[in-house]
């Protein structure tokens, strides 16, 4: 099935395409491979799931979170790249922001990675790295940036 049939299928919707909060491109090629700048849990110019995970946002809306931001990620590739074009994705990188006794930071970076396979099934596999960290812009409990590497 294509990524299109694919989001179809599992109810997905992809958002309109962000614009980088500073100084910088949202989709960066070299070579044959696109890095994906980070995304956010934003659909539309609205913000979600703002708060530190284990207090504000529990663990099941912070896998809610990652797949806005994979939808994110998608929506990125369609519109500058074209699904048509991906061999496949390469790697994520998920950041998190949480209370000091949370720890469940796999179980929510598994929305990002179960999106990509869902959708672009085995164009989607990939290794990931996750990162917890202080503090996200606009107080986002999640971001996630990307790599994929595209037909020359």
């Amino acid at each position: 099935m294509t990524p299109e049939e694919n989001l179809e299928k599992y109810g997905y919707q992809l958002p309109n395409v962000s614009t980088p909060g500073g100084s910088y491109v949202s989709v960066n090629i070299r070579e044959n491979i696109a890095y994906i700048a980070i995304q956010f849990p934003i659909i539309n110019e609205v913000f979600l799931y703002q708060g530190k995970l284990g207090e504000e946002i529990s663990t099941d809306e912070g896998y809610k979170a990652m797949e806005i931001c994979a939808l994110n990620v998608l929506s990125q590739i369609n519109k500058k790249i074209g699904f048509d074009k991906i061999v496949g994705l390469n790697h994520i990188d998920a950041y998190f922001q949480s209370g000091e006794k949370w720890d469940d930071s796999p179980k929510v970076v598994n929305g990002a990675s179960d999106l990509f396979i869902n959708v672009l099934e085995k164009r989607g596999e990939h290794s990931r790295a996750i990162f917890g960290v202080h503090k996200l812009p606009r107080n986002f409990c999640v971001g996630l940036t990307a790599s994929f590497t595209i037909k020359k």
